[in-house]
């Protein structure tokens, strides 16, 4: 049988790895040694899953939408990832991460954001713990993202701005990743996704497990069988999507559809579609599919999402990809602003920019009544009414 799990230096296949300045060997290092050992202790898991329930108030509800469903002629599932404390399924991941950087003695924390969920999130477990924390987000998203901004700050996280490049995701983790190199003793870098170099791809992958782990046990209350047709999770990084997927890819019966951030087109100048564009490369540490120039610079990505707005993604959904065991597809701006809308007018649930794309291939598939399709509902959308706004009649 085909192993989805990775090798013990970090590879999916020939995806991820730990491609890593020699300043930062010793913060990596330490965490390829330690890691496994600590997050499957029963004290660790112990510890863990009471936060969960009583501090992030998991699991969060399986919703039967009757509306969507009768939309779609299929049976339409909404995993309400956007109920968890601090509106998304980051929280899931920063609470893990946050109990690891204590048991490893670390004094701060440091994090990229681009949406600002997981700077939030980030902020909300530094505040629980009494860790202080520096969150790095550029420039662009603290414009769109300014709500959760103001929260991060209110947490009493140090919001730092990155100023070069696009100003967006890539360039706050280029920032964060400075930070570390400066910093290698006492600091603990949380990365938000399933990017990064080996553990953070495996690890990230670990605590956002939760989402299916739910789904199943979920699923099997109300339809009596564990296993969904289909999962659709948006894809930037990729840490809800993996969340999503983790305990259905093995099962070979449930279809896996990631979907990317189209922007304004594949094929405009203007888009985040990974998987339909790039290249294999190294990008933030691990080798993964990234959009390139033909002489191996980075193109600038653009999605209307802040948290799509990444030009790689994570190397266990290159390898998900690569086997077939994943379909990835992509979606436009404009199409995302019509699904949130949809949810929004249909079910009084207003999503991220983020899940909007998730919802957003439902009219593009071919579904039959009997269907079984849970979306992964990532996140909430308050953080997205400006932009909301600039595109609805009020």
């Amino acid at each position: 049988m085909q192993s989805f799990n990775p090798t013990e230096a970090g590879f999916y296949g020939e995806f991820g790895g730990a491609f890593v300045p020699e300043m930062l060997f010793p913060n990596v290092d330490e965490l390829q040694r330690e890691y496994r050992s600590i997050i499957h202790s029963d004290s660790f898991q112990e510890e863990f899953r009471a936060l969960l329930k009583d501090y992030v108030g998991r699991p969060t509800p399986l919703f039967y939408s009757a509306n969507l469903s009768s939309e779609f002629n299929a049976q339409i599932y909404l995993k309400r990832e956007d109920l968890n404390h601090t509106g998304a399924h980051k929280i899931n991941n920063t609470v893990g991460q946050i109990l690891l950087a204590k048991r490893l003695n670390k004094k701060h924390i440091i994090a990229e954001t681009g949406a600002g969920q997981h700077g939030v999130a980030t902020a909300t477990a530094c505040a629980l713990m009494g860790i202080g924390c520096t969150i790095f987000m550029g420039e662009v998203d603290i414009e769109r993202q300014m709500p959760n901004v103001e929260r991060m700050k209110l947490l009493g996280a140090k919001v730092v701005p990155a100023t070069s490049g696009s100003r967006t995701l890539k360039d706050a983790t280029n920032e964060a990743i400075r930070e570390w190199i400066n910093n290698p003793v006492d600091t603990h870098y949380i990365i938000g996704s399933v990017v990064g170099p080996h553990p953070y791809p495996d690890m990230v992958s670990k605590f956002q497990s939760v989402i299916s782990e739910e789904i199943k046990a979920q699923l099997k209350e109300k339809t009596g069988s564990s296993e969904p047709d289909y999962i659709l999770a948006c894809l930037g990084g990729g840490s809800n999507a993996i969340g999503a997927f983790y305990h259905f890819i093995d099962n070979g019966k449930t279809k896996l559809i990631a979907v990317e951030a189209g922007g304004e087109g594949v094929h405009s100048g203007r888009t985040a579609a990974t998987i339909a564009l790039g290249r294999k490369g190294i990008i933030h540490g691990s080798k993964t599919y990234l959009i390139q120039t033909d002489d191996g610079q980075i193109t600038e990505p653009h999605s209307i999402s802040a948290g799509l707005d990444y030009p790689g993604i994570g190397p266990v959904h290159a390898y998900l990809h690569d086997t077939g065991r994943a379909q990835v597809v992509s979606v436009t701006d404009a199409e995302a602003l019509d699904a949130a809308f949809q949810l929004s007018r249909k079910d009084g649930i207003i999503p991220a920019l983020e899940s909007a794309h998730a919802l957003a291939y439902l009219p593009k598939m071919k579904l039959r009544k009997d269907d079984v399709v849970v979306v992964n509902l990532s996140g909430r959308g308050d953080k997205d009414m400006m932009t909301y706004k600039k595109h609805f009649e009020l």
